[in-house]
């Protein structure tokens, strides 16, 4: 059997963030557009096991003060697809490190208004953050990137912090 071939690491001392990279923190990608619409927020609510009608039921999201089904708390829409324009994900950074795994290190989304089937979201990612830490993996790049979601009017509803870990 073939022995997997290992991943150069880096020098003793040495550091994986370059100048390119760090001059990535702050700026501000393009904008991305995002659909919330009745399935898409149905079809979230049951994977992760709400139950509550106003997920389901329309009418009963109405009788509970919601302009339509609100969006499960996570779920934010889907990014517009357009097959005659490059596509691309919000709130992902691409670095040339040696490191070919890469891990969730978690996830917070602040709300600043309820979200609803009907909306439309624009978001904007920047990198925030990047930090080297030596694990029980060995060593690993630590990025931080910032997501600010905005309805049609301009106002910011959510923003969504991310950790990335490649190691």
């Amino acid at each position: 059997m073939a022995q997997p071939k290992a991943r150069p690491e880096p020098a003793e001392g040495a550091s994986v963030i370059t100048d390119k990279m760090r001059a990535q923190i702050g700026v501000e990608s393009e904008p991305l557009t995002f659909e919330v619409d009745k399935t898409a927020c149905r079809m979230f609510a049951r994977a992760v096991g709400y139950t509550d009608p106003i997920y389901f039921d329309e009418e009963q999201a109405r009788s509970n003060g919601y302009r339509s089904i609100p969006a499960p708390v996570g779920f934010l829409g889907h990014p517009v697809y357009n097959p005659n324009a490059p596509q691309r994900l919000g709130g992902y950074f691409r670095t040339d490190t040696p490191f070919k795994r890469i891990l969730n290190g978690g996830t917070d989304i602040e709300y600043f208004d309820t979200i609803c089937a009907g909306d439309v979201l624009t978001a904007t990612s920047k990198l925030v953050d990047l930090s080297e830490r030596e694990g029980r993996i060995g060593p690993m790049l630590i990025t931080v990137t910032e997501t600010t979601y905005r309805n049609r009017d301009g106002k910011v509803v959510a923003r969504m912090r991310g950790t990335g870990i490649q190691y």
